[in-house]
């Protein structure tokens, strides 16, 4: 029940239900998994070096690039998304190397190259911990590299028994591949993550 604009009681109980089969319909458009192939889809490639979709009818501009399961099946399950806040799935890719054309497959994996940036940690140089941050000075696979983390929380994750990702204050990611290969100064400076 609600009032109208002379203050009297209406009944709105049919809005109601109607709002609750919007949202129903909604919800099962959701949860509907769409798989993307080279024969219902089409990739290209946008002028600013974004991406963009055809599906039958449907086009997007942009679309995001995400991996369902980025460190256990990198070239499967690859989540197509909308560009907004709410990065709304449109379908997914469920092998990269069969289900799409090789031009498709270098196209997105160099959009995931991107999100998925993860420098090795080759060389532990410093690690300094200050006032609840932890500073790093290291190594990686690209060069030198200096970085600020977190001391509580999950900055420093381990991946499996010998492998950890950290991230930083902006979310950059690092990984140190095995732990097992860092000299004894490296593990008594990353002592205390372990």
């Amino acid at each position: 029940m609600k009032k109208n604009d002379n203050n009297k009681l209406i009944d709105n109980t049919a809005e109601d239900e109607f709002n609750l089969e919007k949202m129903e319909k909604e919800t099962e458009e959701m949860l509907k998994l769409r798989f993307l192939t080279k024969e219902n889809s089409v990739f290209a490639r946008t002028e600013g070096g974004f991406v963009s979709l055809k599906i039958g009818d449907e086009f997007y501009k942009r679309v995001l690039v995400y991996r369902v399961f980025p460190f256990t099946n990198p070239e499967g399950y690859i989540s197509i998304r909308e560009p907004d806040e709410k990065a709304k799935e449109i379908g997914i890719i469920k092998d990269l190397r069969n289900d799409v054309t090789k031009e498709t497959r270098e196209m997105l994996e160099e959009q995931m190259r991107l999100r998925y940036f993860t420098p090795v940690i080759e060389k532990i140089i410093d690690i300094k911990d200050e006032y609840g941050f932890a500073y790093f000075d290291v190594v990686t696979d690209h060069g030198p590299c200096r970085f600020t983390i977190h001391m509580g929380g999950s900055s420093v994750v381990y991946l499996s028994d010998t492998r950890l990702m950290i991230t930083d204050l902006d979310g950059n990611r690092f990984e140190i591949p095995d732990i097992t290969h860092l000299s004894a100064h490296e593990l008594r400076k990353l002592d205390l993550f372990l």
